[in-house]
This record gives C-alpha cells, structure tokens and sequence, in this order.
C-alpha cells in the first residue's frame, strides 16, 4: 500500500531530497544536485518566485521507505497571462511502480483542483523559467546545470496515469571549435555595423546587466510557448545565484544605437564538479567545489538564454544576429577552456532557432517532455 504524506513548502525535505538516492542507485550518469539549491528553490522566504505562486509537497512511502516525490504549484503571473486555469506539478522522481506514480499525481490533481484549476502541466520544477520537462531521450549522457535527469521509465509511468504529450523541449550538444564559413561571414557583418556594440556582461555592475537582460528577454521571449515574464525580484535572485559561478567571457551583450538589443548567457557546468558531494556542501563539499572552478573550472557549460528583441529580430539588416551571438560565446567558452556546452532547451516548433542552432553545427541529444491532464 502506498501512503502520500503532504509537505508545506520550505517544511521538512529530509525524505524529499534524500529519496532520490534509492531511484537513481545504480544510474552512473545521474548527478544529485546540491541539496542546498533545492531547498532555497522550495523555501517561499528565499525564492521570489512564491510572490506571485503558491504551492505544496507529496512524498510517497511503502513499507516506511520514501519511493517518490512530486510537487504541485499554481503560477498567478501564468494565470494572469495565459487564463486557461492551468497548474502543475514539479519534481516528480519515483521507483519504477505505476502506482506510487499515479497516486502522487492524483494527489497533485486533487490539490490543484480544490482550488479550481481545470488542467495540470508538468513536469516543471518549479515554473517554465527553471527545469523543464522529463528526460525521454538522451540517458545516456548526464545532466548539465539546470537541466533535469529521469529515469527512462518516469515518461511511461506518466502516461499510465492518464497523461499526453503536450511539448517537447530540446537540449543541443555543441563542441566548441573553429565556426563555418557562414557564421564567420554573419559574425563579421554585424561586426561592421557602427550602430552595433557588443560586450560581455560585467562583473562590477552586474545589477545593470542583468536588468539589460531582463529586459530583452521579456521581449524576446514574449510570444514563446507558455511563457512567463521573469519578474524584477526574481532577476535580482538570479544576480545574487550567479556570483560565485559567473564567466563574463561567456556573457553578451548587444546594443544597437545605444538601445539593449540582444543577449547571451551561458553557464560553466558546475555539474560536472559536484558528483561526488552527493548534494552535501558541508562539510568540506563547498570547499572542494571553490577549489575546483579556480584550479579546474569546468569544461563544458550551458546556453541558458540567448535572445533578441522583436523589433530587430524582424529587421532584416540584423538578421545574423543570432548566428553572430552564436559565434561569440563559442570564441568565449574557448577562452574559458571548454570543450562543449548544451545549448538549450529550445522548444520542438521553433523552427527559426532550431535551424540557426542546426548551422552552428550543433546535434540534438536530449528531449524533455511536458506532459498534460485535463482535471475536469
């Protein structure tokens, strides 16, 4: 029998970080992210995204042992701009058992619609703007910064329970290296604009540049599948999460005419130097972490934003803008000793980006799935 426990956000997450260590054992590409991270991530004091959402945990036990875990959120800035009465669930790790699966989504179900939602969306933990979807394809590989990982059965045991594919979301492997032909001559174009000012995001004043780039991807990003716009208060959390990981040679910014026009932030992936800390920072775990991006730094990082405003992406002058951006964080993640980076998520029907990505030379090899139920 399958007992569902509820906790309150930023409650006791003993068993809900720990369980993880019993569905992933055995799975070499799994990384454990810190538990630090997750905690401020669910904590509604530390994570500004609980100013505008409200939500709540399930665990999951059998014979006394956690064997999952979920979370249900409900997003008001999702539901001011979208109205469709849509809510989600997050954070969904289980043992291969249909059934501990379908009775965490149900409780997820039943707490969304006692407070009258009509459809659940997820996996999302917690909204569109941090991880998206359940790894489908690419296991084989691990996870980058920010990006989930699943177990290959966790998509079926969603569809048992009643789910369908309403997205998928792709991850891009990049290998760093020399740019073809047509990059360089796009690169080199808006080079030669005068109007066109390009420069990496700067550490001194990195409250300005991250408003430069709050700014453009609100914009930039407007139209975009399930958006939702990333608030003033959640952009300052982002500044303060980014000091201590934060490679402006991996950073653009680009002004046209003196207006912010186009940004690019990428990452270092500080997966690949966490594996074994186990999710624990304390009590050498924080000092071997500070160790290893001075003396190592990783080699390999993630796109996480790259966006240019609508009205000079319609331009036909600026056309190369996204191939130029492209070419610059790939001389930048050169300098910083990288040997590839995961450039995404990009969404499935987004053919103009996934194109643009595909001349770069990248290689689809991840697919993250959001999944749908209707709760009516």
């Amino acid at each position: 029998m399958v007992d569902i426990r509820q906790t309150r956000m930023g409650g006791d997450l003993k068993d809900f970080l720990g369980v993880v260590d019993r569905i992933f054992e055995g799975d070499a590409k799994y990384i454990r992210p810190l538990d630090l991270e997750i905690k401020e991530r669910l904590d509604p004091k530390k994570n500004p995204f609980f100013e505008h959402a409200e939500g709540t945990i399930f665990t999951a036990y059998e014979h006394g042992k956690c064997v999952g875990r979920i979370t249900a959120q409900i997003d008001q800035e999702h539901l001011d701009r979208h109205k469709d009465d849509t809510g989600f669930f997050g954070f969904l790790d289980t043992v291969d058992d249909p059934e501990v699966a379908r009775q965490l989504l149900a409780r997820a179900e039943s707490w969304l619609r006692q407070r009258g939602m009509k459809k659940i969306r997820g996996p999302l933990s917690l909204s569109i703007n941090e991880e998206t979807g359940c790894l489908v394809e690419g296991f084989d590989d691990p996870p980058v910064l920010q990006n989930p990982h699943h177990r290959s059965y966790q998509g079926g045991l969603i569809e048992q329970a009643g789910y369908v594919k309403e997205k998928d979301f792709f991850g891009w492997r990049y290998e760093v290296g020399d740019v073809n032909a047509r990059v360089r001559k796009a690169r080199d174009d808006i080079r030669a604009m005068p109007e066109v000012v390009s420069r990496m995001m700067s550490r001194k004043d990195l409250e300005r540049d991250v408003d430069i780039m709050l700014e453009v991807f609100n914009d930039a990003w407007n139209e975009n599948w399930g958006f939702v716009p990333m608030t003033k208060n959640e952009a300052a959390k982002m500044q303060s999460d980014l000091k201590l990981f934060f490679l402006p040679d991996v950073t653009r910014i680009v002004t046209i005419d003196g207006e912010p026009a186009a940004v690019a932030l990428a990452m270092p992936n500080v997966n690949e130097l966490i594996g074994d800390l186990k999710g624990k920072l304390l009590p050498l775990g924080f000092a071997k972490l500070l160790y290893r991006l001075k003396v190592d730094g990783a080699k390999s990082g993630r796109l996480i934003i790259l966006g240019i405003k609508k009205k000079f992406r319609l331009t036909r002058k600026y056309a190369g803008l996204s191939l130029f951006l492209y070419a610059e964080m790939n001389d930048g993640g050169r300098k910083c000793g990288m040997t590839w980076g995961e450039l995404g998520w990009t969404i499935e029907d987004n053919a103009a980006i996934n194109t643009g990505i595909r001349m770069m030379g990248a290689k689809k090899y991840k697919t993250y799935r959001v999944y749908s139920k209707h709760l009516t």
